[in-house]
């Protein structure tokens, strides 16, 4: 291979990048929505009655309520996405610490299991409010935990795992 075919490549491979910069440029150009040079207002505006004051969300029933009409038999159901990495009988650890007698246990309780340690830094009883939350969002809750679990984002599944558990342990 001699120099003038590298030049070629070369020269080729600039035209190509060339080529992609002024595409870029003119695309840019052509579909300008940042709202810059000559930006107007929307020609028509659709009245729907309602103001932008970012109005609050209406929230459904408060935890407490949930966990009072709880059913554990749906709770009972839930747990089989927990079943992969915990186990519900007394001393029998899984991936996750067992969860018999978790509803009102000391956080990071469990001998033989290797915790974190970010749990004890927000939580020092698992209340159910406490769980609740977790339960909702773990790495959001106690970030550096180990759990690897995604949430549960039904306040109802929430309410009735909780209270399936708390009815492990009588």
């Amino acid at each position: 291979m001699d120099t003038m075919t590298s030049t070629k490549i070369l020269g080729g491979f600039c035209g190509a990048f060339l080529i992609f910069l002024l595409g870029k440029w003119a695309a840019e150009v052509i579909y300008d929505t940042s709202g810059g040079h000559g930006a107007t207002e929307q020609a028509y505006v659709i009245d729907t009655g309602e103001e932008d004051s970012g109005g609050e969300v209406e929230e459904g029933p408060d935890f407490a309520e949930l966990l009072a009409s709880a059913d554990p038999a749906k709770g009972e159901k839930v747990y089989g996405k927990c079943r992969a990495c915990h186990k519900v009988e007394p001393d029998a650890n899984g991936t996750g610490p067992t969860l018999y007698g978790v509803v009102g246990r000391e956080v990071d309780a469990v001998d033989g299991f290797s915790y974190s340690g970010a749990l004890e830094a927000v939580v020092d009883v698992w209340t159910p409010e406490h769980l609740d939350g977790f339960l909702e969002n773990p790495k959001g809750y106690a970030p550096g935990t180990k759990m690897s679990f995604a949430g549960l984002k039904k306040a109802e599944d929430r309410a009735n795992l909780i209270a399936w558990l708390d009815t492990l342990d009588d």
